[in-house]
Order: structure tokens, then C-alpha cells, then sequence
């Protein structure tokens, strides 16, 4: 007997069934990662960490973590639509390694190298490149800022592992004001 429409919506919304379905929506090859490089490695990393043993996705993590966060503090274009993938993963009941998901999440909510910098600048005129590197770290932020409910739902988990890392990353967001018109 097929299930009604209704209940299929709900299992879609709590992250059952296969994770990572729209992976293949964004056009990785066309963009870059926070080191300059094609983000095309992007989708594998993802996949290795949703499916691999917790050898293979602790190191997916390292490596992915150095395409979007890259040295825990420069994000890149790649890293935005990176972040809802990082957020259904954190959310689903078959991810291992979920404390260091959610520390790569409160990387790159924390960063702010180049916002940083611009605060410092006299001359308020930015080139192109510099403007859309400030747009990464705030959509990036924006980004972390909206998967608040799958980190809330996930720092009410009975798994301290879980629980704490989660309730560590609530406290970042909120520790992290929007960032101001430059």
C-alpha cells in the first residue's frame, strides 16, 4: 500500500530516506572552493561522509573542511551551497561523525577574515574580487544562521556526543552578529 502524499512529505522533511538527493542541482564544476580551486571534488566528499565508515568520513570531513573553510577561516564560493548539505547531514540518523560536522559549521559561521580586514581599510572602495569575498563569508554565515532548527533539533539529542557540539554551535550563532554594511 503506497504511502499518502502527506506522510512521504513528512519523512522528506525529517531527512529519511536517501540523503544528499540534490546534490547533482548545483553546478559544482562552475564554481570554486575557499583555496581557489574547482569545488568539482565537492559532491564526493559529501557522499563519503554519508555513506563511508567514520574512518572514511572523518577524513571526507578534513578534506572537506579545507575546500570550504580553508584553514578553518577563509570560506569561498563553494562554501554557501555547501552548507544545507553539511545542515541534512547533521540532521540525519545515519551520519557519523556529527561533532565534527558541527564544528566545520561553527568555522565557517565564525569567519570573518575579510570583513575584518575591510573594518581596518581607509579606502572604501574594493575591487570586484574583494566585494564577492565579502559576500561569501555573509551568505556563508546567513547560511549556517538558517539551519538553526536541524541544530536545534540535534542539541535536544539524548547522545551527549551530539548534544553538546550542537549546543556549542547555538552558542556561536548567537555570539555571531550579522555583519554590518561596509
Amino acid at each position: 500500500m503506497a504511502q499518502p502524499q502527506s506522510a512521504r512529505r513528512s519523512d522528506e522533511e525529517q531527512g529519511v530516506g536517501s540523503p544528499l538527493r540534490s546534490i547533482s542541482g548545483v553546478g559544482w564544476g562552475e564554481l570554486r572552493d575557499a583555496t581557489g580551486a574547482a569545488a568539482d571534488g565537492i559532491p564526493a566528499l559529501l557522499s563519503r561522509i554519508a555513506y563511508g565508515d567514520e574512518t572514511r568520513a572523518r577524513i571526507a570531513i578534513d578534506d572537506l573542511g579545507d575546500a570550504i573553510c580553508a584553514l578553518g577561516f577563509v570560506v569561498g564560493e563553494a562554501t554557501v551551497p555547501t552548507v544545507p548539505f553539511l545542515l541534512e547531514l547533521v540532521g540525519s540518523p545515519h551520519t557519523v561523525c556529527k561533532a565534527e560536522l558541527l564544528d566545520l559549521l561553527g568555522s565557517i559561521c565564525r569567519t570573518d577574515q575579510w570583513h575584518a580586514a575591510a573594518a581596518t581599510t581607509q579606502d572604501r572602495r574594493y575591487d570586484a574580487s574583494y566585494q564577492r569575498q565579502l559576500g561569501w563569508e555573509a551568505a556563508s554565515r546567513a547560511a549556517v544562521h538558517a539551519g538553526r532548527s536541524a541544530i536545534e533539533d540535534v542539541a535536544s539529542s539524548v547522545r551527549p556526543e551530539e548534544a553538546t557540539p550542537a549546543r556549542k554551535l547555538l552558542q556561536v550563532m548567537d555570539d555571531t552578529p550579522p555583519f554590518p554594511e561596509l
